[in-house]
């Protein structure tokens, strides 16, 4: 089947049941997701599906061919990091690091519909991705950050990035 991934098609043989994760992992060497759960509730095996985050590890690599996944590796813009990407850097909201590219990710999806999300919007739409380290007030700011300087930048990146 062919996958387009971080807009690139790619033809992969794999078993359609095969979780997406394990593809990205194993097959193509795409290692920021993560395994955390299994079960889709942790958040670290966050991707993007057509812009709207979901659990790469419970979704069948068979529902995603002929969609559009974009995956942390492929955030940036060549050295220039997403503006989420620097805010997490820049608010220092990591610290192990496990849970940084699903909680990015997450907060890229929710910028996509609320570019100046309240911190109760974001609280709830990142409430399924589970920090160990509890940087979450840094993780909030970050995604403030992010909102101001993706709104003040808008026509300097490419549309697939914003």
């Amino acid at each position: 089947m062919d996958l387009t991934i971080n807009g690139q098609r790619t033809a992969i043989k794999s078993d359609p049941e095969r979780p997406l994760l394990w593809v990205l992992r194993n097959e193509l060497d795409l290692t920021g997701a993560k395994y955390g759960c299994g079960e889709g509730q942790c958040g670290a095996c966050t991707v993007l599906l057509d812009g709207v985050a979901i659990r790469s590890c419970i979704t069948p690599v068979y529902t995603v061919a002929g969609r559009e996944i974009s995956t942390i590796e492929g955030l940036a813009d060549g050295e220039r990091l997403h503006p989420v990407q620097q805010a997490f850097i820049d608010c220092d909201a990591m610290q192990c690091g496990y849970c940084t590219c699903g909680m990015i990710l997450s907060a890229v999806a929710l910028l996509h519909k609320s570019p100046t999300p309240s911190d109760a919007e974001i609280k709830q739409k990142l409430d399924g991705n589970v920090c160990r380290c509890g940087t979450y007030n840094r993780i909030v700011e970050a995604v403030h950050k992010a909102g101001a300087a993706m709104h003040a930048s808008v026509k300097e990146w490419p549309a697939a990035h914003r």
